[in-house]
């Protein structure tokens, strides 16, 4: 299709010899890469996992070569398991020491005598980029300082995400990795500078899904948190929630994080695999149940601490008036005050098919979130946002 994605974003690691990492197939936007069998025979070559030797196919990446010996992976946190969320070699949560280097495993291929360690420690990296100013902020920007006219944040965006929303709205960071790695310090002190150079108080990440790297982003909030010492100083994390634990949500706040844009993508399980893409029912149901409790929690334990803002994808294509009035009454029911942004999706990424909501369309979705009994509504429009009241 010639559309550049795959040669402009995405770093083939198999330097153009197929590893199937797949990372060009689930990010192509037109889906005009498909997958097809191999017969072709391949060579075996040797690797060292800690002290033991194994050999293994040759042309496929350190994942999957684990995974014919025997390691299981999971996309969430389970004990027994390789934790890898993104598997387009983004976040680096899957990360080892590869040859003396921290490489995901995702994406890394596989090469003749090359040293693996599972369990070595070394510090994070993860592709963060797109360091820019913005004039409106996200879903955990408050509302009075929006459409300013001036700008009131600067942000930065963590590539790699656990869903694979099919009309995503920041496809190439979702999917790009044709880019370096950076520490969680080295991030904090660009954003840092951001600040200083457009005169701003609050700095945000956003992503893909920053939270994917828990270490990585632990270490970047306090890094942050240490460069920014003065009140006026606000920490934002935007996030699609699916991953956020109590443990991880109070590791969040004690690191310094004011701010907390919470994206909630549906009510039923059903209408969440559409958005995310997610064809596995119950990973679906464990991010959305993880999503829900997460924003309670925050509620429940950071009411007044912490501003929590709530953003909601809405398109007719999936989300009924009726889901939509129920998840605002759940939402009302841990705080009526909450601020809630509903978001038009437009035709983005792999869904060209979609309408874009209409100005009057948002404006009937933000009476229905307000008739739900909340009191701080926004909407999202191409005109600009309709704010509360």
């Amino acid at each position: 299709m010639n559309c550049g994605f795959c040669t402009w974003y995405v770093k083939c690691p198999g330097r153009n010899v197929c590893v199937d990492c797949q990372v060009c197939f689930q990010g192509c936007p037109n889906e005009a890469i498909f997958r097809v069998e191999d017969y072709e025979p391949r060579k075996y070559v040797k690797i060292r996992i800690g002290s033991e030797s194994f050999e293994i196919p040759e042309r496929i990446t350190l994942k999957r070569a684990l995974e014919l010996l025997g390691f299981r992976f999971s996309k969430i946190p389970e004990e027994g398991k390789i934790y890898a969320p993104c598997e387009t070699g983004g976040c680096y949560a899957c990360a080892v020491l590869v040859n003396g280097v921290p490489r995901p495993l995702c994406t890394t291929p596989v090469e003749n005598g090359m040293s693996i360690e599972l369990d070595a420690d070394f510090k994070p990296i993860r592709l963060v980029s797109g360091f820019t100013p913005h004039p409106v902020g996200g879903v955990g920007t408050p509302w009075r300082l929006k459409n300013t006219g001036r700008y009131i944040e600067v942000a930065c965006f963590a590539h790699g995400c656990n869903f694979r929303c099919p009309q995503c709205q920041n496809w190439v960071i979702t999917y790009g990795n044709n880019y370096d790695p950076m520490g969680p310090e080295e991030a904090a002190r660009e954003l840092t500078l951001y600040r200083r150079l457009y005169g701003v108080d609050r700095m945000a990440i956003s992503g893909g899904e920053p939270t994917l790297n828990r270490k990585w982003l632990i270490e970047f909030f306090k890094e942050l948190r240490r460069l920014n010492r003065d009140e006026s100083a606000r920490l934002h994390l935007d996030t699609n929630t699916s991953m956020l634990s109590r443990e991880y949500i109070d590791e969040l706040i004690e690191a310094g994080v004011t701010d907390i844009g919470a994206d909630i993508k549906a009510l039923k399980v059903e209408t969440f695999m559409i958005v995310t893409g997610i064809k596995d029912r119950k990973l679906a149901e464990y991010y959305l149940s993880n999503a829900w409790s997460a924003i309670k929690y925050i509620v429940d334990e950071y009411r007044g601490k912490v501003f929590l803002g709530i953003g909601i994808p809405y398109n007719s294509a999936w989300m009924t008036d009726e889901e939509l009035y129920e998840m605002g009454c759940k939402i009302a029911e841990l705080d009526p005050e909450i601020q809630v942004c509903v978001l038009d999706y437009r035709p983005e990424f792999r869904r060209r098919d979609l309408k874009w909501p209409s100005y009057d369309e948002m404006k009937k979705a933000k009476k229905v979130l307000e008739d739900s009994g909340l009191r701080v509504v926004i909407a999202q429009t191409r005109l600009g946002h309709i704010g509360p009241g």
